[in-house]
């Protein structure tokens, strides 16, 4: 079956509900995608690791929608990745049943939680001290089943992680000696550009748990922005990306993406014009969030000569359009390029979806909230 017959074949059991024929019929604020454009990334992406050999595990928390991860299963992702258990319990009631839980679970509450999953599908998680791993260990005596654990390992990016190789192996053998749990591998989420000392550690990692008598069957890596490149994955076996599917401005600003590839916009109602060379939209940081990624603006405007949304307030964007550029009118729906899509996913009920040009309906944003 081809990729675009599956998505139609997708599309065809989720709930739509209609919203106009055309952008301009919009009521904005609101987050557009083009399911074109979301596919050719998918498909590419998909096609990039089959090529290198290595499992795709796609990141949901980008898009937070099940049709969007049943796709990315059907074009082949060996399963998904989930940074919280609201997304993986939303996401096993739609029968993705192969997840890897890439955050700390800790506390009485989430372990329970924890427990109910590993009853119903192949959940593994990770762990970076002997204290989470015994509460992994708990939950999975208590489940009846042994739970996957992935070390995590701090290569670079600076927040949760074992800081050595050595410790990595320290970890991985107390997850070994305790029931409830098996160990699953190692884990990673590398700085952007560090991909050589990531691999470094990596391959010691690995060294060290041969030597202990273990075996990393999984090593997963991730990210975006250094997504098409081929450095630093000798020990790699399974990648996890999540902004590819529908890009942002700031993966343009890296060379990561084109513009073209961007598949979410938010379209945007101008509701005043104070000045010339000044227009107000109807989206402000609760509709484009206000991560600067390292960028000015908190979004732009490709069809307007790539005007910048210059400064947010909560309700409001100010949006400056350069004197050679058509400033839209009152009233003009226009479509915001946002530094961040992910962030913005969790900003909205229902998103829009487009293909073959026309709106064919709007769906519910499944886990949008489920931060705990």
């Amino acid at each position: 079956m081809t990729a675009v017959r599956i998505l139609d074949r997708l599309l065809g059991a989720s709930e739509l509900h209609p919203a106009g024929r055309r952008i301009e019929d919009l009521e904005t604020p609101v987050p557009v995608v083009d399911l074109d454009i979301a596919l050719a990334n998918l498909v590419r992406w998909q096609d990039h690791l089959d090529g290198l050999g290595i499992a795709n595990r796609p990141h949901i928390k980008t898009h937070k929608l099940a049709l969007l991860a049943q796709l990315q299963v059907a074009l082949g992702a060996r399963g998904i990745t989930v940074q919280k258990l609201g997304e993986a319990e939303v996401m096993a009631e739609a029968g993705l049943a192969d997840q890897l839980l890439t955050f700390n679970v800790v506390g009485a509450a989430k372990l329970a939680r924890l427990k109910a999953l590993a009853r119903r599908i192949d959940i593994a998680v990770v762990a970076d001290s002997p204290g989470v791993v015994e509460g992994l260990a708990e939950a999975g005596r208590s489940a009846g089943r042994d739970i996957r654990v992935l070390v995590e390992c701090d290569t670079g990016a600076g927040r949760c992680g074992v800081q050595t190789p050595q410790a990595a192996r320290d970890l991985a053998l107390a997850i070994d000696r305790h029931s409830g749990v098996t160990f699953g591998g190692l884990m990673t989420y590398p700085k952007s550009g560090t991909r050589a000392r990531t691999a470094a550690f990596l391959e010691e990692a690995v060294a060290h748990l041969r030597q202990a008598g273990l075996e990393a069957r999984t090593v997963s890596s991730g990210g975006s922005p250094d997504m098409w490149s081929s450095e630093g994955l000798s020990a790699v076996s399974e990648y996890r990306a999540g902004t590819y599917i529908y890009n942002d401005r700031s993966l343009v600003a890296r060379g990561t993406a084109r513009v073209e590839d961007c598949a979410l916009t938010v379209a945007a109602t101008v509701v005043s014009r104070p000045t010339p060379g000044r227009a107000i939209l109807d989206s402000g940081s609760k509709a484009l969030t206000s991560d600067l990624m390292g960028l000015t603006g908190f979004g732009s405007v490709p069809a307007h000569g790539d005007a910048v949304v210059y400064e947010v307030s909560e309700e409001h964007g100010f949006l400056g359009v350069a004197d050679d550029a058509r400033v839209p009118a009152v009233g003009e729906v226009v479509r915001v390029l946002p530094n961040h899509c992910c962030p913005v996913s969790n900003l909205f009920d229902r998103i829009v979806l487009v293909k073959g040009g026309e709106v064919i309906g709007s769906v519910a944003v499944d886990a949008r909230g489920r931060s705990q």
